[in-house]
């Protein structure tokens, strides 16, 4: 046979990375493909004893989807006499954030029949909480289920965010696979490679989704050899190199095998999905274990608990055991069983082994508690996230305007809303500051931490939040910084003064590639997460707002040395009270303004940037004197549009001696009274600017 042939005069020896062996005649590779395609591809690693075997295969029987049904049991599960569920699947959808899963998901509910022919669905419908519809990202991950030719299939939505990839870490352990969704254009980016690296260590069966496979520009050969080589990067097994690949367009709701032969539907993924991702090995006359994963609160059923039942059979009114890890149980009874039936949670009586269910009636419930039988049961393996790499201080706020718009404003208040998010939150940490009225919050970035600001901002908390810092670590007496891995794509006429500021920001250059025939150019730095603190809008002004930042977490590195971060001093109140615009006339030729007449105002409150290094402190609330000399002609004033920060902007802007005063109706900057000397002003940058000319002066004086 001509593909044996290929095989058998391999020259074994010589390979020293996993190549690719593709049947002649054939179009694709790095996948295989079911009886529904002719075509077929086989990976192997040289370095694998299996790879030298491959003489005794028997090639003309087609290759199997990653860890699919047929794989032979480990002899530990032959023990516990697992079996496995036909009649369910369970998939997470993960992917880069801005590459369709979220529409992907809309178009399989729909064509699922989930919603009435008449019924109004608005877009992106798994994105129901008003932050992520204004955002347009993913934050909290949700539930939802469709049913395929009597196949219940799960599909839990993820973030695609990489400050919020403690969803994804905690949601994997509900799944059997995963849907890996790409972009036709981008191909695997930096979340990406988290999330798949996740999925690979947890076993999962893994099906690659090309996504908007419409795009003018779209390469998908491209991104099905940079998807199999980030495989082989991670370490993948090569039954896990062996991935199902489907082009699809989310948005008009179409899939295929092959990107130019789409069927009119989604059915070819839903086929994907019963034929390559295995049911739940479950243990259905075992003890009964049930790991839970995510909570929710409702006003009237109280707090519920959302997990995948792990073995033996759950009942309304059975009474269980609750487990930590460190085996401290407690006893409860379940009042209420919910599972997920198309968009909806609905009541049931009893869930067997395999399925994602919601309980109701255990009080004070935790993520990665186990649900276990009130006699024999036994806890799961906790649930681990990475940990943080940016910390924010959160205090109270010590403004004279404290108190006029929140509702919220005590250090208890502050205190007891900060704790309650570690109960959902798992990838944050929370730890008393220096004072009794402060606290550092810790997280996996500045949006991880901003969003819980927006949302306790919504709640009616009124606070301040300190700059972000990274968090350092000593080894070996060593301090090492945290390094990111940071993804630019940036139009080639704006690349020069981009790459020129993440030089300045200490990044190092490893990777640059154009793309497709829209003169985009993709950038890849490692570059200290110091360096990207206040970047983004950096990075904006020197594209003209055309380039595109995604950063991931690489490693601990040697500290990088020291950064300068902005080169601007604030514009700084000089006293309380109202602007006005003959204040402000004068004031703009200082700097740009953030203040327009009429806003109340406080002494040391920063009303805009200074085109100087330095602070600079302006009187904004001065009035025009009146007398009695008159004018002919009213002397008319032209005031530039003050700049409209947002909360992100503002927390990117400030630096070590600033503050942000958030309330549920402003978002104010101020200088922070006890670091204030801590910057020289912009009259000590000029005396000492004096200083240095007068030495000059002296020393050319001498040589004379």
């Amino acid at each position: 046979m001509e593909m044996a042939t290929s095989f058998i005069n391999t020259n074994y020896s010589s390979l020293s990375t996993r190549r690719l062996i593709t049947i002649p005649n054939k179009q694709f590779i790095g996948l295989s493909l079911s009886p529904l395609s002719s075509s077929s591809s086989i990976c192997f690693n040289s370095n694998h004893k299996t790879s030298l075997k491959l003489h005794s295969r028997k090639l003309t029987k087609s290759i199997k989807c990653s860890v699919s049904p047929t794989t032979e049991t480990p002899p530990e599960e032959k023990k516990k006499q697992l079996k496995r569920r036909e009649d369910i699947r369970n998939i997470a959808i993960v992917a880069h954030v801005d590459h369709g899963k979220t529409t992907l998901v809309d178009s399989m509910l729909k064509q699922a029949k989930v919603f009435r022919d008449n019924q109004h669905v608005q877009e992106r419908i798994m994105d129901s909480n008003d932050l992520e519809r204004e955002r347009g990202i993913t934050i909290l991950s949700k539930n939802t289920s469709i049913t395929y030719k009597d196949t219940k299939i799960n599909i839990i939505d993820t973030p695609g965010h990489s400050d919020f990839g403690g969803e994804v870490e905690r949601i994997l352990n509900m799944v059997e696979g995963v849907l890996l969704v790409v972009d036709s254009v981008e191909g695997p980016m930096p979340q990406t490679r988290f999330v798949l690296k996740k999925a690979l260590e947890f076993g999962h069966a893994v099906i690659v989704v090309v996504n908007k496979i419409d795009r003018p520009s779209a390469r998908p050969d491209f991104v099905i050899n940079s998807t199999f080589e980030l495989f082989i990067e991670l370490n993948a097994t090569d039954e896990q190199c062996d991935f199902q690949a489907i082009y699809a367009s989310g948005i008009k709701g179409k899939a295929g095998l092959s990107p130019e032969n789409l069927a009119e539907d989604l059915g070819p993924l839903f086929e994907s999905i019963i034929r390559c991702i295995p049911g739940p090995n479950i243990d259905k006359d075992g003890e009964l274990q049930m790991l839970v994963t995510n909570t929710e609160y409702d006003e009237h059923k109280g707090r519920i608990a959302i997990g995948r039942l792990h073995a033996g059979a759950l009942r309304k009114g059975m009474e269980v055991k609750v487990c930590t890890s460190d085996d401290t149980c407690r006893f409860s009874r379940v009042s209420e069983l919910f599972v997920y039936e198309k968009f909806y949670r609905v009541p049931t009586d009893t869930v067997e082994a395999g399925d994602i269910c919601a309980v109701c009636g255990i009080d004070n419930v935790q993520i990665g508690e186990t649900i276990a039988d009130k006699i024999l049961g036994k806890p799961l393996p906790a649930i681990k996230v990475e940990e943080p790499t940016v910390k924010m201080a959160f205090s109270i706020n010590i403004s004279p305007f404290v108190g006029r718009e929140g509702k919220y404003v005590t250090s208890r208040n502050l205190r007891d809303r900060l704790y309650r998010e570690l109960e959902r939150n798992l990838a944050m940490k929370v730890e008393d500051g220096e004072t009794s009225d402060t606290f550092n919050v810790s997280g996996r970035g500045t949006l991880h931490i901003t969003i819980l600001i927006e949302n306790m901002r919504r709640e009616g908390y009124e606070f301040m939040v300190g700059p972000p810092k990274v968090i350092n670590k000593r080894v070996d007496d060593k301090l090492q910084e945290p390094f990111e891995i940071a993804t630019v794509e940036v139009p080639e006429e704006h690349m020069g003064p981009v790459v020129e500021l993440l030089g300045k920001r200490r990044g190092q250059m490893f990777d640059m590639q154009g793309v497709g025939s829209e003169g985009t150019t993709f950038l890849k730095y490692k570059m200290p997460t110091r360096g990207l603190l206040g970047l983004r809008n950096a990075i904006l002004t020197a594209s003209r707002g055309t380039a595109i930042l995604n950063t991931i977490f690489d490693s601990y590195g040697p500290w990088a040395g020291d950064i300068s971060t902005r080169d601007q001093g604030s514009l700084v109140a000089f006293e309380d009270g109202t602007t006005t615009s003959y204040a402000l006339t004068s004031s703009q030729d200082r700097g740009q303004l953030f203040v327009a007449p009429g806003v109340d105002v406080y002494k040391g409150q920063i009303v805009g940037i200074h085109q100087r290094p330095g602070d600079l402190s302006l009187n904004v609330c001065k009035k025009k004197a009146a007398t009695n000399v008159r004018s002919n002609k009213e002397v008319s004033v032209v005031l530039d549009t003050p700049l409209e920060y947002s909360l992100d902007d503002c927390i990117e802007y400030i630096q070590e001696d600033e503050l942000v005063e958030v309330t549920p109706k402003s978002i104010r900057m101020c200088k922070n009274p006890n670091k204030r000397l801590m910057r020289p002003s912009i009259f000590l940058w000029r005396f000492q600017h004096y200083i240095s000319e007068r030495q000059i002066l002296l020393c050319r004086r001498k040589i004379v």
